[in-house]
């Protein structure tokens, strides 16, 4: 029984330390961009949008979609550095131990 009172313990410091990334990961922030960096935009590492920049020269109603593009592109490549920072958290936490594809903690 020794062994399954170690385990629980286990069990209950990797919840504690999951509960810790959970609130790193609100307050860890990333810029994606496009457009050379003429679109910006700012989002946790929960994929909580924070801030959009869009350079001024940008903004002509004759061109509405290609800066809808860039919006987009923009967000995507922070949702990708979120996701980056997330999977490197949870690295850290799992000591590098990989998790298998779909497996996603916590469940």
């Amino acid at each position: 029984m020794k062994n399954l009172g170690q385990m629980m313990k286990q069990a209950q410091d990797m919840q504690a330390k999951m509960a810790e990334m959970q609130e790193q990961l609100s307050s860890t922030e990333v810029t994606g961009s496009a457009g050379g960096g003429m679109v910006q935009i700012t989002m946790t590492g929960k994929n909580e949008a924070r801030g959009l920049k869009i350079d001024p020269t940008l903004i002509n109603p004759g061109e509405a979609e290609v800066l809808q593009d860039l919006i987009v592109a923009a967000i995507n490549d922070a949702r990708a550095k979120a996701e980056t920072a997330a999977s490197e958290k949870m690295s850290d936490l799992t000591g590098g131990l990989q998790l298998p594809p779909g497996f996603k903690l916590p469940f």
